[in-house]
């Protein structure tokens, strides 16, 4: 679906506009001044109040009639299936349509040197590390990502240098076409940060994963770059038959490529070493916590250097990037309990986050509070790693989420996650835990329980019902 576009491009329709990737391109062209309005089944932020903000206008719901004034491009999101009845009248009035990937690729990165950080974890922060240390260093990036970037005051960033640093998503593009979105984006950079299995809907197995990403890295030209996350034996195992150089970087082991050593947590952040092929580079800080961050910054750092930023400048950036939101997100404190919002569901970032609060809040009792809302972390695929994941914190609720019907590549899906079941193995561990259902009632069991000193870390892919909101305003500082 490739159709020839207008000579003037100026009217540019997203059909589910509200995801952060779509979300993002959407902004971004309209901060190149297109028409831009938008259709989605329901908003929510922080998507939401970006594209209000912005003041593109947002149909709730699908219906042919949002494609009136006629828009010169309809570009489809990715949760749009082929039965959508405002997708399916857009191509029955040929109208031209491009994928999100495709739309991005052609209209802000053909023109550029593409640096797509891609991986099972970290796309996110690792792709704002980068762009903020680039942009501090004076190479002036254009950047999105999926999230809402803090150094940019939003997901994306349109700058005049050579460089467009991008999230490559290894989901599939659309329902006409299945290929990974991050084959559209043809690197000549690649930043792998990690290498899992994940997205049950899409991939049978981690085999099936590893293909994608070999595709990927088989994708770069000679003349491009990988820099790898090589402490990751999946990603050392897809880099293989490459055709360009491929640079690693990793924490304290080996002693090629670019390594963080002697990390020390502190009230600023993470500071650490810098390596690079045994020789010291110097002193860095990353305002997060935890060795994943370290990690992350490191490949960042790694990248941003391969691109021809200085260290100093790069490390003085780094040291004032700001996160972003939904990433370890302090929201609020009331009756001495700090309240944290993440986006973690995957049992890896699960089990890393709670990790680093452990070194962010030394000395504090932990609640880790879990919605598995995600297509894989809602079936039973994960159920044992949950529990080592969740076995850090030193009190758990996981959510009951109702078992509505899933379907992956193979058929419907019969195996759920057992939220009962996940908490009486963590209280075999000695981790004071329960399942509970329902936002309101964990809000209840959270306000009469927690004591001074409490940190509470949600973590969930999507808005949880609002809970840190309600339970702060239940707690008395909302």
């Amino acid at each position: 679906m490739n159709e020839a576009l207008p000579g003037r491009l100026e009217h540019v329709h997203l059909i589910a506009i509200a995801g952060t990737g779509m979300g993002a391109l959407a902004g971004l062209l309209h901060a190149r001044g297109l028409r831009v309005t938008g259709s989605d089944r329901a908003l929510y932020p922080p998507m939401s109040e970006m594209l209000a903000r912005w003041g593109i206008p947002v149909a709730i719901g699908f219906e042919p009639g949002h494609l009136e004034p006629r828009p010169d491009l309809v570009v489809i999101g990715n949760a749009v299936r082929a039965d959508n009845p405002e997708a399916r009248a857009a191509i029955e009035a040929g109208l031209p349509i491009r994928s999100f990937p495709d739309a991005l690729y052609q209209f802000a990165i053909a023109d550029r040197h593409s640096v797509v950080v891609a991986g099972t974890h970290g796309k996110t922060t690792t792709a704002s590390l980068l762009g903020a240390v680039l942009t501090g260093a004076g190479l002036d990036p254009s950047v999105l990502v999926g999230g809402v970037a803090l150094d940019f005051d939003g997901p994306f960033r349109d700058g005049a240098g050579p460089h467009f640093v991008v999230e490559g998503d290894e989901y599939d593009t659309a329902f006409f076409d299945k290929t990974p979105k991050f084959l559209h984006y043809h690197p000549r950079t690649l930043l792998l940060t990690s290498v899992e299995f994940d997205h049950a809907d899409i991939y049978r197995d981690l085999d099936h994963v590893k293909q994608a990403f070999r595709m990927l890295i088989h994708s770069l030209p000679a003349e491009g770059a990988i820099i790898a996350a090589l402490d990751d034996e999946h990603v050392r195992d897809v880099i293989g038959g490459a055709r360009c150089p491929v640079i690693g970087y990793g924490v304290d082991a080996g002693e090629r490529g670019f390594r963080a050593l002697d990390l020390s947590a502190g009230p600023d952040g993470t500071t650490f070493r810098v390596l690079r092929d045994e020789r010291e580079l110097g002193g860095a800080t990353v305002p997060l916590y935890g060795r994943h961050n370290v990690a992350n910054a490191l490949g960042a750092l790694a990248t941003a250097l391969t691109l021809g930023a200085p260290f100093a400048a790069a490390a003085a950036a780094l040291a004032r990037f700001r996160g972003v939101r939904r990433r370890q997100e302090v929201r609020g404190h009331a009756r001495g309990v700090t309240v944290l919002d993440d986006f973690a569901h995957h049992p890896t970032a699960v089990r890393e986050t709670v990790a680093a609060m452990h070194a962010r809040f030394p000395g504090r009792r932990l609640v880790a509070v879990l919605e598995p809302r995600s297509n894989t972390s809602r079936r039973a695929l994960f159920q044992q790693d949950f529990v080592t994941a969740l076995a850090g914190a030193e009190r758990a609720i996981i959510a009951v989420v109702p078992p509505e019907p899933l379907y992956s590549n193979t058929g419907a899906v019969s195996e759920y996650l057992d939220a009962k079941r996940l908490a009486a193995d963590l209280q075999s561990r000695g981790v004071e835990a329960e399942a509970i259902d329902g936002v309101d009632a964990i809000v209840t069991r959270l306000a009469a329980t927690c004591r001074e000193g409490d940190v509470i870390l949600v973590m969930s892919n999507g808005d949880f019902g609002g809970l840190w909101g309600k339970l702060l305003e239940r707690l008395g500082g909302g």
